[in-house]
């Protein structure tokens, strides 16, 4: 077994044990690696190992990946890999990203959102995106503030083409996952309360949260999606 097929099984021994520990199911919880800055031989190592699931930060990046890694997935009879937008969308790169992505984590402000209506309108389909809270109060990150939640989810009831299916967020930087618990905790009480609002064509499947630092408290909190790349693709965390 390779470096990253090890790291890959002992990254999901670590997600099994804190879903037990949240006392949920392990298989309700989705393992997304991050492959920002992999090179197409690692990636091709971690869906041969039995990923099933790619997160980018950049568009331009997963353009220049999208091709070979799908010829690969055609070549080895894999099935087909969905692919996640984690990092800050631009409007001008939305065409692009419905070109490739699958579901959108990082969906912060009513401008964009209203960009991927419109582009989805005209593919006639329907996109799914997350929308990404700020839950730490960092003015160095993207995402909405938590007060502003709810006047959003009443404003994107407009935008039929797209559907909202969860929260997304970041925590801060710290030697200590435990720094993130409250962070963690405020999304999915945000998701909670959105659930008992019943807003129209929204839905909370997907809470978006934990990294290689923090994925087991992520877990313990709710997450659903967790986004993880150092532990999987570095020979030490």
């Amino acid at each position: 077994m390779n470096r990253i097929a090890e790291n890959l099984a002992s990254v999901k021994e670590r997600m099994v044990a804190a879903a037990e520990r949240s006392g949920r199911p392990p298989d309700s919880i989705k393992l997304v690696p991050v492959t920002k800055g992999r090179s197409i031989s690692e990636i091709q190592s971690l869906l041969a190992a039995g990923a099933t699931d790619i997160g980018e930060n950049r568009i331009q990046e997963a353009q220049q990946k999208y091709d070979p890694i799908h010829s690969f997935l055609a070549a080895s009879n894999t099935r087909k890999c969905d692919w996640h937008l984690i990092g800050h969308l631009q409007r001008n790169k939305v065409k692009s990203a419905l070109e490739i992505f699958s579901l959108i984590h990082s969906v912060d402000s009513l401008r964009l959102l209203a960009e991927i209506s419109r582009r989805t309108e005209v593919l006639k389909k329907q996109t799914d995106i997350l929308i990404q809270i700020n839950t730490t109060g960092e003015e160095s990150k993207f995402g909405l503030d938590s007060e502003d939640v709810f006047d959003f989810m009443e404003k994107s009831l407009s935008y039929s083409s797209v559907r909202i299916v969860g929260l997304m967020t970041m925590g801060v930087l710290s030697p200590s996952p435990e720094t993130n618990r409250p962070a963690f905790a405020l999304l999915r009480t945000l998701s909670d309360r959105i659930k008992t609002e019943k807003y129209p064509g929204i839905t909370m499947q997907y809470l978006s949260m934990g990294m290689t630092d923090d994925f087991e408290v992520a877990i313990e909190e709710g997450a659903n999606l967790v986004r993880i790349g150092r532990a999987i693709f570095e020979t030490t965390v």
